[in-house]
């Protein structure tokens, strides 16, 4: 089974770790317009892709324990290095020795002992753009914000946003070839969970992207958060998720939504919101132990393999 996972952060992470557990065939397309922490730095300072989300893909996918643990080791201390991640610098340097970000991801796969490969969503930077409401002394009036993390930490309600080129401002979004080909020939696409406006909806704003997303004959599986996310999504139900993400994409069809069966407390309005994207609706506990905004990879991938062959039989 060919698979491919859009997103990026924690949320990526969680839907790549389940997959794995399905097929070694899995395609991690990965968000490119982070701009706080070390991968902000390293964007401002060398103009390359920020790599921390591309860092987190590949440590879950790798073969061993060793390397991954090398990649996430964080520098302490007050120097230059504090707060960088050894992972971020060596893809960093991988890029500028190899001048291609695809061949940098393949070089970094093949130390880490990767299944499956790790793909930006796009080769050059990008921007995310919101208009907010909620941040005047008038709840109506919109304001324009700039920044991924301006965007998931604002104190507003994020009602829409746009993606901007980083080296053209003015310029078309130009989609990664190989995720375009990824999605195109997938068997399974899934897009979520993760920071909803800064992970999983910039891919859909991507022309060629978007476009793949929509005619692949893949079944495409959306899978929600646990919890809203404070600044980005604070007060949204789940089915406002799905509401935001066909305001997006009105062209998109999906087959399944996959949410935690305690996080729905209107099963029939989830339910509702996912008819209107063509999907079928699995409530499933897949949460880990402890904290309640983690998703457990075994319980996801179990609910993961009921909801494709679900929609296969269909």
């Amino acid at each position: 089974m060919r698979a491919v996972a859009l997103g990026g952060g924690r949320g990526l992470h969680a839907t790549l770790s389940a997959l794995r557990r399905l097929t070694a065939d899995v395609t991690a397309v990965v968000t490119v317009a982070d701009d706080g922490g070390s991968s902000g730095r390293l964007r401002r300072e060398l103009g390359l892709l920020p790599p921390g989300d591309l860092r987190k893909a590949l440590t879950a996918l790798a073969g061993s324990d060793e390397w991954p643990t090398v990649f996430e080791h964080r520098f302490g201390g007050t120097g230059a290095l504090a707060g960088h991640a050894v992972g971020n610098l060596v893809l960093a340097g991988l890029i500028e020795v190899l001048g291609n970000p695809v061949a940098a991801l393949a070089e970094a796969a093949r130390l880490l002992g990767v299944t499956g490969r790790v793909l930006p969503m796009s080769t050059e930077p990008l921007d995310i753009e919101a208009d907010v409401t909620g941040l005047e002394e008038d709840p109506t009036t919109v304001r324009r914000i700039r920044g991924q993390v301006a965007v998931a930490t604002t104190p507003g309600r994020v009602r829409r946003i746009r993606l901007h080129s980083a080296v053209r401002r003015d310029g078309p979004l130009v989609a990664c070839p190989e995720a375009v080909a990824a999605v195109r020939g997938a068997d399974v696409v899934l897009l979520g969970p993760g920071s909803w406006f800064t992970s999983v909806l910039p891919h859909l704003l991507v022309p060629e992207l978007h476009d793949a997303l929509v005619q692949s004959a893949a079944t495409r599986v959306v899978v929600l958060n646990l919890v809203p996310q404070p600044g980005e999504t604070a007060g949204f139900s789940p089915e406002r998720h799905l509401d935001v993400l066909c305001e997006h994409a009105p062209r998109l069809r999906v087959d399944a939504v996959i949410a935690d069966a305690d996080s729905v407390p209107t099963p029939d309005r989830l339910r509702q919101a996912a008819r209107v994207l063509g999907a079928d609706l699995r409530l499933d506990d897949i949460t880990a132990g402890g904290p309640r905004d983690r998703h457990d990879p075994a319980a996801l991938a179990e609910s993961l393999r009921r909801a494709i062959g679900s929609v296969r039989g269909r």
